[in-house]
């Protein structure tokens, strides 16, 4: 009988060197040396990646392990948050077999491509079985943040003018300030490639095919890149935006604060096109250059309208002005903006007017700017204004956009 006792007292240690133990069925064993068990490290930094990953963390026991020890764990989010940024499990448990020194609890992390601060989590060791918990029992992760914003790659000016946003006898009746990730749709097309056939190189022996993708909103900007390389049998990329169908004004003060690219052949523009340009074409449909530069007279930007009834009677009035040296057109970001009325349209930059336009300086042409027009907001390479990119223009460039604010009287 004393035997016997003794046989069923060991039999759970017997029958685990056997190999018939489950993991489920672990039981503690009597008079058992314990070995201890901890974790390998006690910190740990990663990037959070933009993709899932699945990170193992090391568990190391120290002494004789010759049984299956069980080691329960909790997981707590500090800062990070559970189903965000990584899985959402608050404990469990891990397994080591006999002989067995290492395990490694899998923990997954959820990636993304959101510009944030790290953010930190930790797994602690809270029990064991058949061994016995040592430091360190607590491991810190940091997951550190890999995204950046746009503009942390570029060099967004910190200085300019900033308009007002409000003015005697007008009411403010739209405003874009480019926020969250994407263009308004309800708002904003993208016309793409390099208008063949109807329009090739855009009319104007341009270089660059359109993409979307060249088009960003970041911290509240529109950012167009320039890029050089070979799309569509062109050599240059950009983006083109426009509110045609969706958005449109007639009359009023329209403000845009940007900041423009240096460099020769890019050609920012900001400008407008009347509705009717699908019925009677262009340029009987007007155009209004509110804004445009060649980046390699950077100091300088030119107002423009286009007229004409027919494309053989196209003729424009341009008027230009120069930067005053407290904010440079390329690292600071300037208003531009016309004041438009009927029969008339006067063009600023920062408040200050240069230039202006009556029915009197079109010759007899008819006068196109009485009707309403939507905007479009493009950076084009090369062209009849700029000319080519040459050996000294650097890739990429970009054209910054931060708002564009449109008043009407009343």
């Amino acid at each position: 009988m004393k035997n016997l006792i003794y046989i069923f007292k060991f039999l759970p240690f017997l029958l685990l060197l056997q190999g018939c133990f489950k993991e489920g069925d672990i039981a503690e064993l009597p008079d058992y040396n314990a070995p201890q068990v901890s974790f390998i490290s006690q910190a740990l930094s990663i990037p959070e990646g933009n993709k899932d990953t699945t990170i193992q963390l090391g568990i190391q026991l120290k002494g004789e392990n010759r049984t299956q020890v069980m080691v329960k764990y909790q997981v707590n989010g500090l800062t990070a948050t559970p189903g965000t940024d990584y899985e959402a499990i608050t404990e469990g448990k891990i397994f080591m077999k006999p002989g067995e020194l290492t395990v490694f609890i899998p923990i997954k992390i959820f990636g993304d491509a959101v510009k944030e601060t790290d953010e930190k989590l930790e797994i602690v060791l809270i029990q064991a079985l058949n061994a016995t918990l040592s430091e360190p029992t607590r491991l810190t992760i940091t997951l550190v943040n890999d995204d950046f914003s746009l503009i942390d790659k570029i060099n967004i000016p910190k200085t300019g003018y900033i308009s007002p946003d409000a003015y005697a006898g007008f009411t403010k009746v739209w405003e874009e300030s480019f926020q969250g990730t994407n263009l308004n749709s309800a708002v904003w097309n993208f016309e793409l490639g390099d208008g063949c056939p109807g329009n090739c190189n855009w009319g104007n022996n341009e270089l660059q095919f359109y993409q979307e993708k060249n088009a960003q909103l970041s911290d509240g900007y529109l950012i167009i890149e320039g890029k050089k390389e070979t799309v569509g049998g062109k050599n240059y990329t950009s983006a083109r935006l426009t509110t045609q169908r969706k958005k449109s004004f007639k009359y009023g003060r329209i403000d845009i604060r940007a900041a423009v690219p240096e460099g020769k052949g890019y050609w920012p523009a900001l400008w407008m096109l009347g509705d009717n340009i699908p019925q009677v074409s262009w340029p009987a449909c007007g155009e209004i250059d509110i804004m445009e530069t060649s980046g390699d007279k950077i100091n300088r930007v030119v107002g423009t309208a286009h007229f004409g009834a027919t494309l053989a009677q196209h003729r424009f009035r341009t008027g230009a002005t120069f930067s005053t040296g407290e904010y440079d057109f390329n690292t600071s970001f300037n208003v531009f903006s016309i004041i438009w009325e009927e029969n008339k349209i006067q063009w600023l930059v920062n408040n200050v007017p240069y230039h202006q336009l009556t029915p009197a300086d079109l010759n007899g042409q008819p006068y196109p700017f009485n009707q309403s027009f939507f905007f479009i907001v493009n950076l084009a390479i090369g062209g009849n204004f700029p000319g080519a990119p040459d050996a000294r223009t650097v890739f990429p460039r970009w054209f910054v956009v931060d708002y564009i604010k449109v008043f009407q009287k009343g």
